[in-house]
């Protein structure tokens, strides 16, 4: 599995935070507002370590009047961050790992108010909108009155100050890492009209296949889903060659959150792998890119999700076993558990997408084509990579389960090679 680190580390916090303070002056902010922000900015943002938070949460507290500015502010700090090569999930994600919940509530609705200002959002943005929306409940006007409504999450203005700064501190030191597509503001492709049927088929089946408590069935409809996205595959690539469609790769994240993040990390990159594409695994920020040709990129996020929450399912399941024999298992046992499941569910994986192609002789030179693309593609966001070895697989119950449960799902070897971006 292909793994790495962001490129570089942006501009320096000060400078950064310059330019936002600087673009939100001359559109009508009155002058108190922005001085009191602007002091408080002084104190808490643009200094190490934390001396100057308390005494700019206190001039914060003390100015009810400066919200609105505090929020205009807060939306470029946002804007900022798809300007490096984030997006909405990105964003929300390294708030939750490196912050606390009213963190978190604050920045969904900062990343809602700041995008609500576009007719057009780039690709796979609404999605990634609505999930946060849907999360949040925050309504059709998050920010509108949010410094108010934020208020609830917090006893006082101090306490909700302070996380303000907190948040934003973070916010304005985000890494610049590798664009996916492109941001609010810029050229965007033609809309493209609804979700295609097979996506839609699978998604049914994979989300019956999450439901059933029959491993019998679930492996059925897993099974059922693998081969649907391959023969979309070859059907979207046949497509695209006889009509000489101008297609290229893309790209998009998806998050690998701890615990056990390695094992899962190869687990998609299993995935993508058998559906013609290419992951690369930032262990750093937890999350991986996949880059690969729009449908595929589709099927491998919704087949990934759905695999996780049948492993984990599954895992948990035999942890009951364990205890009720008498066995105590550990975090061990849980890390070989998916390391074992990951490597034989792409193992059936491959074997699947295979079976399809091979149905399909004639589109063997299109697949290889699109493959290179793939691969040039994947080498140019991330001209560096390193491999990683999953560490800690040395449970035989766990690998033995891990390996059953795969089997169930019927979709390696211990030691499998993840690569990573290198600095």
């Amino acid at each position: 599995m292909t793994t790495g680190r962001d490129r570089s580390r942006g501009r320096s916090a000060g400078r950064g935070a310059g330019s936002a303070a600087d673009g939100q002056r001359g559109q009508g902010i009155g002058p108190d507002g922005d001085d009191v922000v602007s002091r408080a900015f002084a104190a808490a943002l643009y200094v190490d370590g934390d001396a100057g938070l308390d005494a700019g949460a206190s001039l914060l507290a003390a100015a009810p009047d400066a919200d609105p500015e505090l929020v205009r502010r807060g939306r470029e700090f946002v804007s900022g961050a798809w300007r490096r090569g984030w997006q909405p999930a990105d964003v929300v994600r390294w708030v939750r790992r490196e912050l606390d919940e009213p963190h978190v509530r604050l920045a969904v609705r900062l990343v809602l108010g700041e995008t609500a200002r576009y007719e057009r959002l780039p690709p796979r943005w609404d999605e990634q909108l609505s999930a946060l929306d849907e999360a949040d409940g925050a309504g059709a006007d998050p920010v509108a009155g949010g410094a108010a409504r934020s208020l609830r999450d917090h006893p006082d203005r101090f306490s909700w100050a302070t996380a303000v700064l907190e948040l934003y501190r973070l916010l304005l030191r985000l890494p610049a890492i590798e664009p996916v597509g492109p941001v609010p503001g810029d050229p965007l492709p033609a809309p493209v009209a609804g979700e295609p049927k097979a996506l839609g088929r699978i998604r049914a089946l994979l989300a019956k296949a999450e439901a059933t408590t029959f491993p019998e069935e679930a492996e059925a409809l897993s099974a059922k889903a693998q081969e649907l996205m391959a023969r979309h595959s070859v059907d979207e690539a046949l497509l695209a060659s006889r009509t000489r469609a101008k297609t290229a790769p893309g790209a998009c994240r998806i998050g690998v959150d701890a615990p056990y993040e390695t094992a899962k990390a190869v687990l998609l990159d299993t995935v993508a792998t058998a559906n013609h594409c290419r992951a690369v695994w930032n262990g750093e920020l937890g999350f991986s890119t996949v880059v690969g040709f729009a449908s595929d990129l589709d099927a491998v996020e919704l087949l990934y999700t759905s695999l996780l929450v049948q492993g984990t399912t599954a895992m948990t399941r035999a942890e009951a076993g364990q205890r009720a024999a008498g066995r105590k298992r550990t975090k061990t046992f849980r890390q070989s558990f998916l390391a074992a499941y990951a490597h034989r569910v792409g193992d059936r994986l491959t074997v699947t997408a295979r079976r399809v192609t091979a149905e399909a002789p004639d589109s063997l030179p299109v697949l290889a084509a699109r493959e290179v693309a793939v691969t040039d593609h994947a080498e140019r966001l991330f001209p560096r990579t390193t491999s990683t070895r999953l560490r800690g697989v040395t449970d035989e119950a766990g690998w033995h389960e891990g390996t059953r449960a795969a089997d169930e799902v019927s979709l390696g070897e211990r030691g499998r090679a993840v690569d990573r971006r290198r600095d």
